[in-house]
């Protein structure tokens, strides 16, 4: 067994810092918190040279990309505005790729999955990135799998984050991994976050994910929807409300949001109960009543379908004592 763990975070320029210091700052407070073996952070850059990130601040490499060698415990490719530019770079691509080949984990953050798949790293894989970056993602790179929804994504031994903080929660995860969850605890704790969000929590809230649909109809629906989540919400009832036929609302929903009234309903409870169960102690079938689920069995099977986990193992996420 080595006595260090090494992690090597590559940046280039137009890297975002906190893509960088995101991973370097967490496993640092690993290493405070009980770490053993410790991590041994590096950040490479192309040769070696200070580069100037998204927000127009200049970071030192550590090392040269071009002379790093393995064995590495995980190598980790930031994103950033720059990420075209560095996945166009057959000098970057051509190093990752072979540092892949010596590194026991491979990991990307936010646009930096581009880099990842210019190497060939995603191909047959599932991945994922920053919400606004997926398209593009999937459209240059067929061979990828690009799932838009979890927060990170683990393929073998190969994982891509989403957007920026998700950064974060991947690296807790890595923490937990390698040293146990009372280490990943106390270093989130230090952090002053969350232990960790579940991998497969969606990246974007339907509380923040847009304008209101733009159709001032389905803006009052949608509007009494989120006021009233514990009232009668079933398509007829809101179709009444609006004076329109069930049909007719379903046609405008699926026009302005992309789904059902009902689909539409189901996901404003679930993501509602989720933030009561990360911000209260209410007992499960008072989140439920809340949220107009009925029952605490409703409330985990939707809880199950959009999360992938029971809100009990959801809420024990969100604990930070």
């Amino acid at each position: 067994m080595t006595t260090q763990r090494r992690v090597v975070v590559v940046g280039y320029y137009g890297a975002e810092l906190l893509d960088i210091a995101c991973v370097t700052t967490s496993l640092i407070a690993a290493n405070l918190h009980g770490a053993a073996p410790p991590y041994d952070v590096c950040l490479a850059t192309p040769s070696g040279l200070p580069v100037t990130c998204g927000s127009g601040l200049k970071v030192q490499g550590q090392q040269a990309l071009e002379r790093l060698t393995g064995p590495l415990d995980t190598l980790i490719v930031s994103g950033g505005i720059g990420h075209e530019d560095a996945a166009a770079n057959r000098v970057i691509v051509g190093h990752v790729r072979r540092l892949a080949r010596e590194s026991r984990r491979v990991a990307s953050v936010c646009t930096g999955a581009t880099v990842l798949a210019a190497a060939g790293l995603l191909d047959g894989r599932r991945a994922t990135t920053h919400w606004q970056y997926a398209h593009d993602l999937a459209a240059c790179y067929p061979a990828v799998i690009v799932d838009t929804d979890p927060i990170f994504i683990r393929d073998g031994n190969v994982a891509t984050a989403a957007g920026v903080t998700s950064a974060l929660d991947l690296t807790l995860a890595f923490v937990e991994e390698d040293h146990g969850a009372a280490v990943a605890r106390k270093t989130a704790r230090y952090l002053v976050t969350y232990l960790q969000r579940p991998g497969n929590q969606a990246q974007m809230s339907m509380f923040t994910e847009g304008p209101p649909p733009g159709n001032s109809l389905v803006k009052r629906v949608v509007d009494h929807v989120t006021a009233h989540l514990d009232a009668d919400l079933s398509t007829a009832a809101l179709a009444a409300r609006a004076g329109v036929s069930e049909r007719h609302l379903t046609r405008l929903f699926l026009k302005d949001l992309g789904q059902t009234p009902g689909r539409f309903v189901r996901r404003a409870r679930t993501e509602a109960a989720a933030h009561l169960l990360a911000s209260t102690s209410l007992p499960m079938a008072a989140v439920a009543a809340r949220c107009g689920f009925g029952t605490a069995e409703t409330l985990r099977q939707a809880f199950v379908d959009r999360y992938g986990i029971p809100p009990s193992r959801y809420r024990l996420t969100q604990a930070t004592a």
